[in-house]
Formats: structure tokens, C-alpha cells, sequence
């Protein structure tokens, strides 16, 4: 039963953050662009707030149900740095990233966010198929 509950009350939990992020900022929630706000502009409390409010939620959520993530293999740090660089390069790119056009971008059905997404879910599912 956990099986289905838990994607549930997590899709539930991600669109009621969302909802009052817009209605209370009037701004879409997407990592790239908080993460730049911390870094790059002036009020950064919120950001701040909000990243750790991820990290500790996650950890707390792992602790809690004694859940671990196993990964499979090493990379090579110079491959994840590159990764990163690019990623970050890509939500400039593309004016956000999946979780702001996936989840935000969607909901308000922005023809931009849903281009990108689509875009996204192909190249994984092609970068999946190539890489496995």
C-alpha cells in the first residue's frame, strides 16, 4: 500500500508548497532560479530558508523511515562537476528547469513549460536508452 500512498502524499505535499509559493510571492517554484537567487541576488533569506528546508526535509524523511540510497557505482568527480555545469547551463538556456516548468509551468499551462518538458522527457528517455 505504500507503494501507491507515498507518490500520492508526495505529488499532494510538492502542489501544495507550489500553490502557496504562487499565491503568497507570486512566483513559480523552481530550483534553478531559487538556487540563483541565493547566490547571485540581494534577500536571500528566503532562498536560504527554502534549500535547507529540502535538504533537512529529505534527511529528516530518510532518518525517519530508516530509508538509504545505494548508488550503484562511483563517477568520477570531474564527470559530475562537467554534469553540473552543464545542467546549470541548460536551465539558463531553456528559462528553467524541470521542476519549474515540470511541475509549475504545467499547472498554468505555459506553451513554453510545456515544450520544455516534453523536450526533457525525450532526451532522458533517449540519454536512458544510450547510456544502459
Amino acid at each position: 500500500m505504500d507503494t501507491i500512498f507515498n507518490p500520492l502524499i508526495g505529488g499532494l505535499l510538492i502542489g501544495l508548497a507550489t500553490t502557496i509559493y504562487l499565491l503568497s510571492l507570486g512566483k513559480v517554484i523552481g530550483i534553478s532560479g531559487i538556487l540563483s537567487q541565493l547566490l547571485f541576488k540581494k534577500g536571500r533569506l528566503l532562498p536560504f530558508l527554502f534549500i535547507a528546508g529540502l535538504i533537512i526535509g529529505g534527511s529528516a524523511y530518510g532518518v525517519l523511515t530508516e530509508q538509504t540510497v545505494a548508488f550503484p557505482e562511483s563517477r568520477s568527480p570531474w564527470l559530475l562537476i562537467i554534469s553540473g555545469l552543464l545542467v546549470g547551463y541548460g536551465t539558463r538556456l531553456g528559462g528553467g528547469c524541470t521542476s519549474g516548468h515540470g511541475v509549475c509551468g504545467i499547472s498554468r499551462l505555459s506553451p513554453r513549460s510545456l515544450v520544455a518538458t516534453a523536450v526533457f522527457m525525450v532526451v532522458a528517455i533517449i540519454t536512458v536508452s544510450i547510456t544502459n
